[in-house]
C-alpha cells in the first residue's frame, strides 16, 4: 500500500480523500488543513464519506512530511497563491513524495513552462527523489487526453474544441465565483480570471500540450471574451442573491492559432443562472458538462456529464479531475523521479475498483 497524504480539504480535497480511500493500492496516511476549525476532525467527515476513517486532520506540515509519505495529493488552491503552492509542493517532493496537483497552471505543459517554475521543481526532484504531475481541475482530461484520443478517430481534422459549460449556482466556492470570475459584480468590475492574459496563463499550457501531441506549430495563442448581465435578481442555494444588472454569464476562448486560424480551442461557458445568455450552449442536464467537438470529417462530438456530492452537482468535474490525478499515483511511484505531464502519464483503467465499496 502507498501511504498518501491529502493536503487541503476544499472542493478538490474532499474528492481526493474519497479517491484515495477507494483506491486499492493507496492508504490515507494524513490530511493537512489550514483552517484551525478543521484540525482534529476525522478525514471521513471532511471528505463527506459519512463514516470515520480514523485519520485526524492536522495543520503540522513538518510532522507529516517528516513521516516520509510516498505520495501527496496537493489540493490547496494555487489561484491567488502560486508562490506558496510552489513552495509547499517543493517541500513534499524534497521529502521524497510523488505529488499530484491541479494547482500550478503553467506546469500543465511542463516542457515549455517558465524556468522560474520548472527549475525549482527539478531541483527538488534531484534533492529528494520525488516526482510531480500537474493536471487541470477543469478537468485536465477534458483538455488533453480526451480530445487527443477522439482526434484519432477522424479522417480529416479542422478544429479541436474543448468546452466546459456550467451553471455555478450550486458551486460551493463563493470567493472564486464572485471575485475571481466576477459573478454578481457590476459589469465594469475586472475579475482577475478574465483579465487579459490570465486565461492564456491558465489554459495556454494545455493548448501547447495538445499542439505538441498533434505535431503542429502554433503561431500564437489568442483570447476572446463575452460577458452578459442578469436581467433580474436570482437566488442560489449556496451563495445567496445575485442582483439584476450584474455579471451573470461569461464566455471566453483560449485559441491556439495554426497557419493563421484558430485550430485548438478551449472554451468556457459559465452562468450563475440558466436565464442568463440563453442563446449560448447549455449543458444537457442544466447543470454542467464537458464537451469535445472535433470539426472535420467526420464531425465528432463527445459530451461527458459527471455528478457528485448530492446537490453540489457541479462537483462532478472536480471528482473526475481528482480521479485522473489519484489514479496516476501508483504509476508515478513505479516511474523514475521527475516532472511529468499528461502526455507522459497514461490514463489507466480502474483496476481493482469495479464494484468495490470500501467498508
Amino acid at each position: 500500500m502507498i501511504p498518501t497524504v491529502v493536503w487541503g480539504t476544499g472542493n478538490v480535497g474532499r474528492a481526493a480523500i474519497r479517491a484515495v480511500e477507494a483506491h486499492p493500492a493507496l492508504t490515507l496516511a494524513a490530511v493537512l488543513v489550514h483552517d484551525p476549525a478543521k484540525v482534529g476532525r476525522d478525514a471521513g467527515e471532511l471528505g463527506g464519506l459519512g463514516r470515520t476513517l480514523g485519520v485526524a486532520a492536522t495543520d503540522d506540515i513538518a510532522a507529516v512530511l517528516a513521516g516520509r509519505p510516498r505520495a501527496v495529493v496537493y489540493a490547496a488552491s494555487g489561484d491567488i497563491r502560486p508562490d506558496d503552492a510552489l513552495t509547499d509542493i517543493g517541500r513534499a517532493i524534497r521529502a521524497g513524495a510523488v505529488v499530484v496537483t491541479p494547482s500550478l497552471y503553467p506546469l500543465y505543459d511542463q516542457r515549455n513552462a517558465p524556468p522560474e517554475l520548472r527549475d525549482p521543481v527539478l531541483a527538488a526532484v534531484a534533492e529528494g527523489g520525488g516526482s510531480l504531475f500537474v493536471s487541470g481541475v477543469d478537468p485536465g482530461w477534458g483538455n488533453d487526453v480526451l480530445p487527443l484520443l477522439v482526434s484519432g478517430l477522424g479522417t480529416e481534422l479542422d478544429v479541436i474544441r474543448c468546452q466546459e459549460i456550467f451553471d455555478y449556482s450550486t458551486y460551493e466556492q463563493e470567493d472564486s465565483v464572485r471575485h475571481l470570475i466576477g459573478m454578481g459584480h457590476p459589469m465594469d468590475y475586472q475579475p482577475l480570471m478574465l483579465a487579459e492574459g490570465v486565461p492564456t496563463m491558465v489554459w495556454g499550457g494545455q493548448i501547447r500540450l495538445m499542439a505538441r501531441a498533434l505535431g503542429v506549430e502554433l503561431d500564437g495563442i489568442r483570447e476572446t471574451l463575452d460577458r452578459r448581465a442578469l436581467a433580474s435578481e436570482v437566488h442560489t442555494r449556496t451563495m445567496g442573491a445575485f442582483a439584476a444588472g450584474t455579471q451573470g454569464a461569461v464566455r471566453f476562448e483560449v485559441q491556439g492559432i495554426v497557419a493563421g486560424e484558430p485550430r485548438i480551442v478551449i472554451e468556457h461557458i459559465t452562468r450563475i443562472h440558466a436565464s442568463c445568455a440563453p442563446d449560448w450552449p447549455s449543458p444537457p442536464d442544466g447543470v454542467g458538462a464537458h464537451r469535445v467537438v472535433i470539426e472535420g470529417r467526420p464531425r465528432i462530438e463527445v459530451t461527458v456529464e459527471a455528478s457528485d456530492e448530492g446537490e453540489n452537482r457541479s462537483a462532478g468535474g472536480n471528482a473526475t479531475a481528482v480521479g485522473r490525478l489519484v489514479s496516476a499515483i501508483d504509476w508515478l511511484v513505479d516511474a523514475k523521479p521527475g516532472l511529468y505531464d499528461a502526455l507522459d502519464v497514461p490514463l489507466r483503467p480502474a483496476v481493482g475498483r469495479l464494484g468495490r465499496r470500501p467498508a
